[in-house]
């Protein structure tokens, strides 16, 4: 991203909406694409969005719509959109306080899955097996999370982790490119896990039903 002979302006500048914005009135780009800039990119163009940074300044976002990245991102929206569209989800719930944690695991049970809001990349996450755990990551996912939110999930560790990769144009046209397996099962995070395509041990009819 900082190699000048690929990119025509490289700026040294702090990642937050200040410098961006002085950037985008120096270099007045016609679109901004956030998914080339991982985690990070995601968070300051919702940010940016949100600030009416981009309206104001004529930039459009390219790519995956706003509203889509805010859906994937804050936990409590996704958990229902999933609920919408009937996609079975385990049992889970919005926390903002290490209280309200503990207390979704003595309804629930240990392993708890902890998930920080707006932190795609796994930081601040973990599973938990005991109280003092529990805590312990709950306090650090809520410091991660850019909403002080996290999701607590019940465990689901040990199960095949699956991905298909979907192209969809304007016309909502779809096409599956492939699709891949986590050899380490859930529980270690995707972005520490060695992932294979085509998957390795799905049956023909699992593959036909997933896809």
């Amino acid at each position: 991203m900082t190699d000048l002979n690929i990119a025509d302006r490289v700026y040294l500048e702090p990642l937050n909406t200040t410098f961006l914005e002085r950037v985008i009135k120096q270099e007045k780009p016609d679109g901004l694409l956030p998914t080339l800039g991982g985690q990070v990119g995601l968070n300051l163009a919702v940010a940016l969005a949100e600030a009416g940074v981009l309206e104001r300044e004529g930039v459009e976002l390219l790519g995956t719509p706003l509203v889509a990245i805010q859906r994937a991102e804050d936990r409590e929206i996704f958990k229902e959109t999933m609920k919408a569209i009937g996609e079975p989800v385990p049992p889970s719930e919005i926390v903002t306080t290490v209280e309200a944690a503990l207390e979704f695991a003595r309804q629930n049970g240990y392993p708890v899955i902890v998930r920080p809001a707006y932190t795609l990349g796994g930081t601040g996450g973990g599973i938990a097996h005991t109280e003092a755990q529990l805590t312990d990551i709950t306090n650090k996912g809520l410091i991660a999370s850019a909403i002080g939110q996290v999701l607590l999930e019940q465990s689901v560790a040990g199960w095949k982790e699956i991905e298909y990769e979907v192209m969809r144009d304007g016309n909502d046209n779809c096409i599956i490119v492939c699709n891949m397996e986590n050899i380490d099962p859930v529980g270690v995070h995707t972005g520490d896990s060695v992932v294979v395509a085509p998957s390795q041990t799905l049956s023909d009819k699992e593959y036909q039903m997933l896809r």
